[in-house]
């Protein structure tokens, strides 16, 4: 078996997983059972098991490999015991195994044990779907009698949460196929069987991984209901937040040296941005260790005026002061925290809050909510990073109250890149020019904060990178300079050298591409009719090219490429216009795309809008060294 049907052009699949948690007994076992089918499946014969040195010890592991012809050849020796991480909190350390003599048509069979201490519980983590094909998996969870269902029970009296609330519930949040579902057997014991489990998909533009493998979480908790859940959560962190963004003397004494009587609650807002933005971000630095910062005579920031006096702090640090600097002017400010979109959706259902991972502020002003971002670097006033637009998590509100936020989508004209570029042409298809691109919005803010960890000439080097894929073959483009790049306000300017051989000569023909910028044939969900998950594009944006090619006056115009506008209702819109002279041809592209996520039910007209932009793209302007003739 050098293939499977159920999994066509796969490397390997499982045949069997079997995964066990027994909480009274203090034990996870795991089971696999592996065919390899081509070169590449071979990887799988390296075994790799992180855990936590601290409670945790994998033991009893056990492998082989069990060839076409019937020959096994046992795991022997010890594994290798690796330090991954080390704090004074935590050890993290990882078991590593090579399954031995492993050849295509090979199976790999392999058990272990992670055991852990008595007075220790652990939930189990399913994570089902893999980046292999699966026939069969079967978990089994095996909690303490006084958890083994959603109903609320007497709390063991040593076991409790960080704020000191009884423990007594069993939750699990899931993202399961359709029909599948966790079952409880007369024992009480958790199970889910499943069949023919696919491979973990690889889709452009996807959402985060962990939003959507198929996966089942075990936690144990105080909470009996979401909805207590998210109450009493946002209830501790609020009380957090305001303490450590409670304004002091010393920031009151800050912010009088920053805004003036005089000036309006917005100029405040805008003043008290600029300040806290020129701060060092360490986020976009480098943390300093605890033994670093007692050197240089300061400790982890506890309260806003902390960060205020040693000029530097978190992200979170620099957003929490920005918020204790707007209460010190009396503005109307609430914090907020959300999802990162980059690892995860939100997901209410998910009852923790180490799901949220970033720091926003909400300023009411004039009537109206802003949403602002002050712990991203770089990132202009009434901005935000796109993983911070779109996103769930919780907010403060008058009155005290906490509640559920949903971020807004940022509108595609706050994303704009224009291209213009101004090329001559030879006869033989020589090029050279210069392009000038402009941005503003999230593709500026990125080069900015990459700008931050990187010198000038590596980021030429990135740029001219990100260009390659984009422009046609034999053309060599190199930024020249970048021009407002240290400017959050500003647009962000880059000047690029273009040189090279473009598009081709056949007799007396030349033939060059209509749009310069996308005559490559890279246009995204293209080549797949079919998708599986949603797709995340990220933000929205406008892009405008503008490409006039100089050619000699030998050469006459024999097509041009025809203009278009083709639209997709309320989500995106291409246009081609063109214009000439005895000299020269101008083309102008625009491509309007008004959406960031699109689900699967309605994958078939995106995939429809973006053949019709490939195909726009595909003509080509065409000049002869003759004058065309018209036939009557």
């Amino acid at each position: 078996m050098t293939a499977d049907p159920k999994a066509p052009g796969a490397a390997a699949v499982y045949l069997d997983l079997e995964e066990t948690t027994d909480d009274p007994l203090h034990f996870h076992s795991f089971y696999a059972r592996i065919k390899v089918l081509t070169e590449k499946g071979k990887e799988l014969a390296k075994v790799e098991l992180p855990y936590s040195n601290e409670n945790f010890k994998v033991t009893d592991i056990k492998a082989r490999t069990i060839h076409a012809d019937g020959t096994i050849i046992p795991l022997e020796g010890k594994p290798e015991d690796l330090l991954v991480a080390k704090t004074s909190q935590f050890q993290i350390n990882r078991k590593v195994f090579n399954l031995p003599s492993v050849e295509v048509g090979s199976i790999l069979e392999y058990t272990y044990k992670i055991r852990y201490d008595d007075n220790h519980f652990s939930s189990p983590r399913w994570e089902i779907q893999q980046p292999y094909f699966i026939h069969e998996a079967h978990y089994l969870f095996n909690p303490f009698a006084a958890f083994n269902d959603t109903k609320p029970h007497q709390a063991f009296s040593y076991l409790i949460d960080e704020h000191e609330r009884p423990i007594n519930t069993l939750i699990w949040w899931k993202i399961l196929p359709a029909g599948a579902d966790v079952k409880t057997d007369q024992y009480g014991r958790f199970k889910l069987d499943l069949t023919d489990i696919p491979a973990a998909p690889n889709e452009e533009w996807m959402p985060p991984m962990e939003s959507v493998l198929y996966k089942v979480y075990f936690y144990y908790s105080s909470a009996t209901s979401g909805k207590k859940f998210w109450i009493e959560e946002s209830k501790f962190w609020s009380r957090d937040v305001d303490h450590f963004a409670d304004p002091d003397h010393a920031i009151h004494d800050a912010v009088a040296q920053i805004i003036a009587p005089t000036d309006s609650e917005l100029d405040k807002a805008k003043k008290l941005y600029d300040a806290v933005q020129a701060l060092e971000n360490t986020n976009f630095t480098r943390s300093k260790s605890s033994t670093e910062l007692k050197q240089q005579g300061q400790h982890e920031a506890r309260r806003a005026s902390d960060t205020w006096k040693q000029k530097s702090g978190t992200s979170q640090d620099i957003a929490l002061l920005y918020l204790a600097m707007l209460r010190a002017t009396g503005l109307e400010a609430y914090s907020a925290r959300v999802v990162n979109r980059s690892s995860a959706i939100f997901a209410p259902d998910y009852l923790t809050i180490r799901q949220l991972d970033d720091d926003l502020v909400i300023l009411s002003v004039d009537g109206k909510e802003l949403v602002l971002d002050p712990g991203e670097k770089m990132c202009p006033f009434q901005f935000v990073h796109w993983q911070h637009s779109g996103v769930g998590g919780i907010r403060q509100a008058q009155g005290a109250r906490e509640a559920l936020l949903m971020t807004p989508n940022m509108a595609y004209n706050s994303n704009v890149t224009t291209r213009t570029g101004d090329l001559t042409v030879d006869a033989e298809g020589n090029v050279t020019g210069i392009l000038r691109i402009n941005f503003t919005g999230q593709r500026a803010l990125h080069w900015r904060q990459l700008s931050l960890r990187n010198d000038e000439d590596e980021l030429k080097k990135q740029f001219d990178q990100s260009l390659k894929a984009e422009l046609p073959e034999g053309i060599e483009a190199h930024a020249s300079g970048f021009l407002g790049l240290g400017d959050a306000k500003s647009n962000l300017m880059v000047v690029v050298k273009v040189s090279g051989t473009l598009g081709s000569v056949t007799g007396k023909r030349l033939l060059l591409p209509s749009s310069f910028f996308a005559s490559r044939g890279s246009h995204p969900f293209v080549s797949t009719d079919l998708r599986e998950v949603p797709v995340d594009m990220h933000f929205s944006e406008q892009t405008n090219d503008q490409i006039t090619y100089r050619f000699p006056t030998t050469f006459h115009i024999e097509a041009m490429p025809q203009e278009a506008k083709i639209p997709w209702s309320g989500k995106a819109q291409l246009t081609f216009k063109s214009e000439s002279d005895a000299e020269s041809v101008t083309i102008a592209r625009t491509l309007v795309r008004a959406f960031s996520f699109v689900q699967p039910q309605d994958y078939s007209t995106l995939h429809d809008f973006y053949v019709k932009v490939a195909s726009a793209d595909q003509q080509q302007l065409v000049l002869t060294t003759a004058p065309a003739t018209t036939e009557k």
